[in-house]
C-alpha cells in the first residue's frame, strides 16, 4: 500500500517529468535566431532532408508566420543545416543550375545572381547552418550560424532563389511537400 506521502512524491515527480518533456518539445520547435528576429511569430511549417544519390546533403526547415497558410509571397525563412563540407561557390552554382531548370530569370540575370551569391555564400562544414530570409518584393537575406552574411536586393532573385525548394516544378518535390507540411510523402 502506498502512503499519502509516497503518492504525493510520485505525483510531483510525474508532473515534473511532464513539464520537462513539454519544455524540451517547445524548445525544439522554437525558431532559432535570426529567424525569430526576422519573423517574430515564426512557426515551423515543415522539415525534410535533401539527398543526392542517397547521400544526405542538408536538412531543411521552413519557418512561416503563425496563422498564415504557406505562401511564397510572404516573409518566411528557409534554414539549411549541412550534413557535409561544401564550397560556397559550388552552393551558388548549384542554386543557379536549379533556377535555370525552373526557367526563371534571363541568362544575364542568372549570371549576375551567380556572382552575387558567390560573394555571399561561404564554404560550409558539417553542421553549418545557412538561413535564407525571403523579404517579399524586396530581397533575400542570408545568415551563417546566426550571423549576417549579406543580402541580394532584387525581388526577382528572391522569388527565383526560394522557388528552388517551393516551386511546384522543383527538382525535389518530396522535400517541397515535407517543407510545406505534407508529411505523408516518401523521400
Amino acid at each position: 500500500m502506498i502512503t499519502v506521502a509516497a503518492h504525493r512524491y510520485l505525483s510531483t515527480l510525474l508532473l515534473s517529468i511532464c513539464i520537462l518533456a513539454c519544455s524540451v518539445q517547445a524548445a525544439a520547435t522554437e525558431a532559432p535566431p535570426p529567424i525569430r528576429d526576422e519573423i517574430p511569430q515564426a512557426v515551423l511549417q515543415g522539415t525534410g532532408t535533401y539527398r543526392w544519390f542517397g547521400l544526405a546533403i542538408y536538412d531543411a526547415a521552413l519557418w512561416m508566420s503563425a496563422g498564415s497558410p504557406p505562401d511564397i509571397r510572404q516573409r518566411f525563412a528557409l534554414d539549411l543545416t549541412y550534413a557535409r563540407n561544401l564550397y560556397g561557390s559550388k552552393i551558388a552554382e548549384a542554386s543557379i543550375d536549379e533556377i535555370g531548370k525552373l526557367k526563371l530569370g534571363t541568362t544575364e540575370k542568372r549570371q549576375q545572381w551567380l556572382l552575387q551569391m558567390k560573394g555571399i555564400f561561404p564554404d560550409v562544414k558539417e553542421g553549418s547552418r545557412i538561413t535564407g530570409i525571403h523579404i517579399p518584393n524586396e530581397a533575400a537575406r542570408f545568415y551563417l550560424n546566426g550571423k549576417l552574411l549579406g543580402e541580394i536586393r532584387d525581388p526577382e532573385f528572391a522569388h527565383s532563389f526560394f522557388a528552388i525548394w517551393l516551386d511546384k516544378k522543383t527538382s525535389a518535390p518530396n522535400l517541397r511537400n515535407k517543407l510545406l507540411g505534407h508529411q505523408n510523402t516518401s523521400q
